[in-house]
């Protein structure tokens, strides 16, 4: 088992491949190449999306959008090694997973548009819509394992959030019922050091955020968040071991956010360039990359054709994004319950005979 050789107290990190993209072959991971192939797309289609998501925050199109270039290993390995019937719980920035679950890219960009259809995923996507509160999906995540347990489904949920998370008390109580119950859920701390300004050295003073899950009674494990590899074994056990019925794991994914906490900010007010530079050569796409390559599975050709078709997807997927129709004034209740409340319906209703009344204020 992974989580009994690399003891998060004895200060040991899960890596498979490094930032020069040289790979462990005992740790190597049996992935068919045609699923790697995919994933490294993924990636750079994630990434090309992103950085799209940015410029039209610029331009106004966008509104508040957090960032997760760098992050597209530490989002994708664990999605990449769950089961179509187990459940993707996200926070705010997971973009990488999300398309990897099915969610398209134009629903995901109409979200940060401020269209509530935006979180309304394919009939088939086992995803749950954002939860910007921190670490707020952590019970929910919970929750939806707990089910799975009691209706004997064979199935996971995997849960992302961030180091700062671990500071509120829903990270506690989540893991503390986990633990209890034994629910089959893969907890992913993505610590990309920073919980907006504050680092991870002001977060806590334990030497690591996976040694946490000791104290709640199960695993955990701090692994390489920007090597795919390492993500993707790591998730695997802990996937396997949640529908054996042995419990939750807990990951921390040691990653960087090259880029800043959200189009609010401003890392170079709390960051050195020194570092960002450091962090930039660990570049989770820049090692599986030269790893493909080494497997002569990539060349400079289709590295072009991929980018060339990275920014032809995301153009497209803007387009269906700004051309979906302005939500009506009751699109803000109509994904919040199965059946609206009196109350309402009551407010809807007035809401639909004097359309202007919020700006009547």
């Amino acid at each position: 088992m992974l989580t009994d050789e690399y003891d998060p107290l004895k200060g040991k990190m899960l890596q498979i491949l490094d930032k020069d993209g040289k790979v462990d072959k005992i740790l190597e991971p049996d992935i068919p190449d045609d699923l790697l192939i995919r994933a490294y797309k993924t990636m750079v289609l994630a990434r090309t999306a992103d950085e799209k998501a940015v410029r039209l925050q610029r331009q106004g199109k966008l509104g508040a959008y957090p960032p997760s270039k760098g992050q597209e290993a530490s989002q994708l390995g664990p999605a990449l090694a769950m089961g179509e019937k187990d459940w993707l719980v996200w926070a705010f920035r997971e973009l990488a997973a999300l398309m990897w679950r099915g969610v398209p890219i134009w629903r995901a960009y109409l979200y940060w548009m401020g269209n509530e259809e935006g979180s309304n995923y394919p009939e088939n996507v086992r995803v749950t819509p954002s939860a910007v509160p921190v670490s707020s999906q952590i019970p929910h995540a919970v929750g939806i394992s707990y089910a799975s347990k009691l209706r004997k489904e064979a199935s996971a949920t995997v849960v992302y959030f961030g180091d700062g998370g671990t500071s509120e008390g829903d990270f506690n109580e989540g893991l503390n019922f986990a633990g209890v119950f034994k629910t089959p859920t893969v907890f992913v701390c993505q610590n990309n050091q920073y919980a907006i300004s504050l680092p991870r050295s002001r977060q806590t003073a334990a030497r690591t955020i996976a040694q946490k899950a000791l104290a709640f009674g199960f695993p955990g494990i701090q692994v390489d968040g920007n090597d795919i590899l390492a993500m993707y074994a790591a998730a695997k056990e802990a996937l396997e071991r949640a529908r054996r019925g042995d419990g939750p794991t807990l990951i921390e994914s040691y990653t960087y956010r090259l880029g800043d906490h959200t189009t609010s900010d401003d890392a170079t007010r709390y960051r050195l360039d020194q570092e960002v530079k450091e962090w930039t050569e660990r570049d989770p796409i820049k090692r599986f990359k030269i790893y493909l390559e080494k497997k002569r599975l990539w060349t400079d050709g289709t590295e072009k054709e991929t980018l060339a078709w990275a920014q032809t997807t995301v153009e497209e997927e803007v387009k269906k994004a700004q051309s979906f129709p302005s939500p009506a004034i009751d699109e803000v209740f109509k994904h919040t319950y199965a059946e609206m409340p009196p109350e309402l319906r009551e407010q809807v209703e007035v809401l639909r005979q004097r359309p202007n009344l919020l700006r009547e204020g």
